[in-house]
């Protein structure tokens, strides 16, 4: 089998371009694709598309074009029926167009992990206007997380704690819609101890585990994460269970190799599944330092047919967010020495504009504890500061 792959990837943020780096290192040309010129993988890759990823015409078009050995989804807002179209035709889309499909949106997965697999979930139930809304907090009581079933990056998502704020996080929910259906999910907020990702590889040779990481979240965003997360051995088998039942649902008949970010709830021993992302994972930015093999390493070698060292182990690391605090076209970084002088790392994302609270780099690091890295991550990426011009 020859490794001289060419790759179409759908999305070119910040996690495409890790995964160019990987996919590069490994021999693939790539043709990175997204909404708007010089996006973060973008300037890793050989070519680039400027193109709506809900636009299935030009997805069609770019893929006739490039006849490429792989296409690759890094974002969550596609046109997945074209997807499941060209699946059909012979095009590899990895892991598959039915994970694309039933990732893409919260209800779906949903039901697929809920009432096909049986996993355990938070009660729940979905809302196309205000008076369904009022109903699923019925359902749910409060509080409740109230979120879009297709959005990205926590944009939408709100914790209600009672019936008159239900209104304002409907309108807020449909603001931060991506796709064309105005539907959310109302969800019983869950008292947990904790929540992990769970980096889950599907090989030729069989499912991989990484040890998994912990995360903690601001207006539903990732704001810092940490590996090896402290896990009882029951919570760590349940979670993997169920982790390779709705992977392996996900992936369908042989094929569907790669990397999922699945993540779950944690209370005592208790494991109850959240959400599915069938691509590396935002929290997954620690890997980066963690482990030898990067997830973006995990996903290319998955997608390519490469072996995969198992046990994938991690030694204790963390990685802190950057956040813009305002709009602007022009950027500028400093504070990097101040950054890095206690053993931190620093990742730019190279985005070409900011909004308010977009994430724009991450400091990674590794010490003898977690809680050491966390610190250490965390100060650092707080003395990165952002200059902006107009």
């Amino acid at each position: 089998m020859s490794y001289t792959k060419k790759i179409l990837l759908l999305g070119s943020g910040e996690l495409g371009r890790e995964f160019v780096i990987s996919a590069k290192r490994l021999g693939c040309h790539v043709v990175a694709c997204d909404s708007y010129a010089g996006a973060p993988a973008m300037q890793m890759a050989d070519e680039s598309e400027v193109f709506s990823m809900l636009d299935g015409d030009a997805i069609r078009a770019v893929v006739a074009k490039h006849r490429p050995d792989f296409v690759v989804p890094e974002v969550e807002a596609i046109r997945t029926e074209v997807l499941a179209q060209l699946e059909a035709e012979g095009v590899n889309i990895v892991p598959s167009a039915r994970a694309a499909q039933l990732t893409m949106n919260r209800d779906a997965i949903r039901d697929v992990a809920a009432d096909k697999l049986g996993l355990r979930t938070s009660v729940y139930a979905y809302a196309e206007n205000l008076d369904e809304v009022r109903a699923g907090s019925d359902k749910t009581g409060f509080p409740c997380i109230l979120k879009p079933v297709m959005s990205s990056s926590g944009k939408g998502q709100s914790t209600v704690h009672s019936a008159d704020e239900l209104e304002a996080a409907w309108d807020y929910a449909r603001a931060n819609m991506r796709g064309d259906r105005a539907r959310v999910i109302v969800e019983k907020f869950v008292h947990f101890d904790y929540e992990i990702t769970l980096l889950t590889v599907r090989t030729k040779d069989g499912v991989i585990f990484c040890p998994p990481i912990g995360h903690r979240q601001e207006r539903g965003d990732y704001q810092e994460s940490w590996q090896p997360a402290a896990m009882s051995d029951a919570a760590i088998a349940a979670a993997q269970d169920m982790a390779r039942k709705v992977v392996d649902d996900l992936a369908g008949n042989g094929a569907g190799y790669g990397l999922f970010g699945v993540e779950f709830f944690v209370k005592d021993d208790e494991v109850i599944f959240s959400e599915l992302s069938p691509r590396p994972h935002d929290t997954g930015m620690v890997t980066l330092i963690s482990q030898n093999l990067s997830e973006f390493d995990l996903h290319a070698r998955a997608i390519l047919g490469l072996p995969i060292p198992a046990p994938i182990r991690a030694r204790p690391a963390a990685s802190a967010v950057i956040l813009a605090d305002r709009d602007s076209e022009e950027l500028a970084y400093s504070g990097m020495v101040e950054a890095m002088a206690d053993g931190a790392d620093i990742r730019i994302f190279g985005k070409p504009n900011s909004r308010p609270y977009r994430r724009m780099g991450a400091a990674i690091a590794v010490a003898g504890t977690t809680d050491d890295a966390r610190r250490i991550a965390a100060e650092a990426a707080s003395k990165v500061r952002i200059t902006y011009g107009a």
